[in-house]
């Protein structure tokens, strides 16, 4: 381990920021979804099409990105990913004005990009910024940054322009829209000039050390690590559950005819941020992180099946048992996938990055089962999921070729 790596608490104070905007920059969608069905009068299936857009370009730019990282480095394509992200919420705006929902699929589609690209970067970077025993608790820490921002692009356009969500229309969004481009250029330059070293995993130099991961010096390729193949497709279905969890409470408060509806916003990530503490408390001194992801599995198996079998107007609260068990998945997933991929690094957190379009997908569904069944019975959708990662945190990850 270099000196430098330990003293990253600075480092830890930028890249928590950049986890709040990514939160903020999703969380959007949990207004979009109920507005756009008001105001365009499209189905729920259609209106969760704007978060299938969002995730869509992890699919697509997961790879690119890791080349930008690999030419630019880890600080400069996180300062292009905010600049990216002024571009789409513009998009945003014209969406709105001309009231037209393929070109709103457009801005989620570049606000996605832009995703894409500073999850590429951060998260990685996160990881091997120090060691990686303890790296699902520097990333319960940026968790905790990123959920709790979630909910914030409701409350905070509900608050500015002093309407409940059923009562705003799009024709309303410029003028929140306008101060969230401003913000996102003050990232951008903040995160050009932010005092943010470039790190290297273990092994990542192909000309270095070879000792540092003698596993993956035998390996050509990187689908020749089936413990990174699983743990891709254990965080295809993470996403797709814990956006499903994070994404669709206020319109879920919104069908169940909850007055406030932008207030249960709160409710998963205070479930999430609880696992989060959790996570900084006992990783990796008394948890290690393949038992957190298998205790969280459980929690979330039982939320989801709460959710479905309890009445509807109680059910929405046991959404937050749901976010809860999703809370460490991530912190524990990647390093336990990224473990001993050596030069393969990189490419590793690409493949790791288009995975990410399970956010896409399991939302879709989640919202077509919305049509044909109910809202309540949807929520069946992430049962299977759950139980996929919790195979995972039990024998998956120990997968060695």
């Amino acid at each position: 381990m270099n000196a430098e790596r330990k003293n990253f608490a600075l480092p830890l104070t930028f890249i928590g920021i950049m986890f709040f905007s990514l939160g903020f920059a999703l969380g959007i969608n949990s207004l979009l979804v109920p507005v756009l069905q008001g105001s365009l009068g499209i189905s729920n299936a259609a209106s969760y099409l704007i978060i299938a857009a969002t995730f869509i370009p992890f699919l697509i730019f997961g790879y690119p990105a890791g080349l930008t990282i690999k030419a630019i480095g880890y600080k400069r394509t996180m300062s292009l990913s905010f600049f990216i992200f002024a571009v789409a919420f513009y998009l945003f705006i014209l969406s709105a004005n001309q009231k037209s929902f393929p070109l709103f699929l457009l801005a989620s589609f570049i606000s996605g990009g832009a995703n894409a690209y500073l999850q590429a970067s951060v998260n990685p970077y996160i990881t091997i910024l120090g060691p990686l025993e303890s790296a699902a608790k520097r990333i319960s820490i940026m968790g905790i940054c990123n959920k709790l921002a979630w909910p914030i692009p409701s409350i905070f356009v509900v608050w500015l322009l002093g309407k409940d969500v059923h009562l705003i229309g799009i024709e309303d969004l410029d003028k929140p829209f306008v101060i969230i481009i401003c913000a996102f250029v003050a990232l951008g330059i903040m995160a050009f000039f932010a005092p943010l070293p470039e790190v290297k995993a273990a092994g990542e130099d192909e000309a270095g050390d070879g000792e540092a991961c003698s596993y993956a010096a035998t390996k050509t390729s990187v689908f020749q690590f089936p413990h990174l193949l699983l743990g891709c497709l254990a965080l295809f279905f993470y996403v797709g559950v814990e956006t499903v969890s994070l994404g669709t409470l206020v319109d879920y408060a919104n069908s169940l005819g909850l007055e406030g509806a932008a207030n249960y916003a709160w409710i998963a990530p205070i479930g999430i941020v609880i696992g989060y503490l959790c996570g900084i408390i006992f990783i990796p001194r008394y948890l290690s992180q393949a038992a957190a992801l298998k205790i969280c599995s459980c929690l979330a198996i039982a939320g989801s099946l709460l959710v479905v079998l309890t009445p509807a107007d109680i059910s929405i609260y046991f959404v937050s048992f749901m976010a809860l068990g999703c809370s460490l998945m991530w912190p524990a997933l990647w390093p336990l996938a990224m473990a001993d991929l050596g030069k393969f690094t990189k490419a590793g957190s690409s493949l790791l990055i288009m995975a990410m379009f399970g956010g896409a997908v399991i939302p879709t569904l989640y919202g077509w089962l919305k049509d044909v069944a109910s809202p309540q019975q949807a929520y069946w959708l992430c049962l299977p999921c759950f139980l996929f990662i919790l195979y995972y945190g039990v024998a998956g990850y120990k997968i060695r070729k």
